[in-house]
């Protein structure tokens, strides 16, 4: 495995800090959960007992974010052991919170604190404003940032107001910005063989997703609205009903849109004006309506065979049984078995990024609360037995 030569101390909670870390993990890195004793991290208890949503004592959250991934209990807050963390910081090369800013600091376990034991050592903290700025320490959450960062404004419809997106963005961009900052900083390290810190605003990343729209805006001063599943530039782009659900047409370009005025084959449709862009766009609601009124005719696999053959770029809108399952996805290993210790198994997704020179990985079970304390410590820092019964008997790790 790529990182399979890289040690993480997780220190993460909830969902962006897990995300970023399960994504290194998922990519080989040694990940060890660095949790309080008898509570553990947040997740841990969320949904444990749900009858649909649970298995083996864990909810769906935890069992996601947690695979392939080890546990060691250790109090922080403690000068026992803060010093026991320490000494795993030696050893490792990355650390990785999304505490609330100044958190790290006031346990002496910032990046100025934890490079003078590992000068190697890279740190990253993800939190909702990032560390510099005059807003720093306000608490945010997933839709807090969506709605700051501009993208909830735009997604829904006049009619229906702004609409957050339906997946936890605002949390995973965070995940994925702050795993894709550690990878850097280690490529960093290979050259100056120093450490760095990563600071990953939630907020940050939800602009930088605004991409060439923010660029829009900035160009010409105006604010866009929600758009639902249309586009800014392309007609027909948009979701449409079926006899039986509802399908995607995008057609980018006057080429797509000339292929599809020969494949839909009506009339109002050929009007030579709208082989121009802006005659079309101008004329999108009109457009809009004149192929939804079609494409409610027949069912979607009737439209997805002939779109497909006619190369017109095409999907079905799948609820998530049937993303799930669709022969693309499982072809891509995007459905994985994770084993419990009960000898089951839990579906959840796999790994999107695919590396031709990594084995397939096989994945691991989350582990339980301090399952490897004594395993780490011993085999990693090398503690004997009798330190790390002193060490327990003191409540500095469990």
């Amino acid at each position: 495995m790529a990182l399979e030569h890289i040690t993480v101390l997780d220190l993460t909670h909830m969902l962006s800090g897990p995300y970023g870390t399960m994504l290194l993990a998922d990519l080989g890195a040694r990940t060890i959960k660095v949790e309080p004793p008898g509570t553990g991290e947040g997740t841990r208890r969320l949904l444990e007992k749900d009858p649909d949503y649970a298995r083996d004592g864990m909810g769906a959250y935890y069992l996601t974010l947690n695979r392939n991934k080890e546990s060691v209990c250790i109090d922080l807050k403690s000068d026992a052991g803060k010093a026991v963390f320490l000494d795993l910081v030696r050893h490792a090369d990355v650390v990785f919170d999304n505490f609330s800013v100044g958190v790290t600091e006031r346990l002496g376990i910032d990046h100025a604190a934890l490079s003078r034991v590992n000068p190697r050592i890279i740190t990253c903290s993800v939190t909702g404003f990032g560390q510099s700025g005059p807003e720093t320490q306000r608490p945010a959450f997933d839709q807090v940032v969506q709605a700051m960062g501009g993208g909830m404004s735009i997604t829904g419809t006049s009619d229906s107001g702004p609409t957050r997106s339906g997946i936890p963005i605002g949390d995973l961009g965070g995940g994925l910005f702050g795993a894709m900052g550690v990878l850097a900083a280690i490529a960093e390290r290979e050259r100056t063989g120093t450490g760095q810190h990563v600071d990953v605003s939630m907020l940050d990343a939800q602009i930088s997703m605004l991409n060439y729209m923010a660029t829009m805006h900035l160009m010409s001063g105006h604010v866009p609205g929600g758009i639902g599943n249309g586009h800014f530039v392309h007609v027909p782009y948009n979701s449409y009903p079926t006899a039986d659900g509802h399908i995607i047409v995008a057609c980018i370009g006057d080429g797509f849109f000339e292929r599809f005025v020969e494949f839909i084959d009506l009339p109002a449709l050929r009007d030579p004006a709208y082989r121009q862009q802006p005659v079309r766009f101008a004329a999108r609601a009109k457009i809009d309506a004149i192929v939804a009124d079609e494409l409610r005719k027949h069912p979607t696999a009737h439209w997805l065979e002939r779109l497909r053959a006619a190369r017109i770029p095409c999907g079905p809108v799948n609820n998530f049984e049937q993303a799930l399952n669709d022969v693309q996805v499982r072809a891509r290993d995007m459905v994985v078995e994770v084993p419990l210790k009960t000898g089951e198994t839990v579906r959840m997704p796999g790994n999107p990024m695919k590396l031709s020179a990594a084995k397939p990985r096989a994945f691991t079970c989350p582990p339980a609360l301090g399952e490897h304390t004594r395993e780490v410590l011993g085999e990693l820092v090398g503690y004997s037995p009798e330190k790390l019964a002193a060490l327990q008997a003191q409540s500095a790790i469990a």
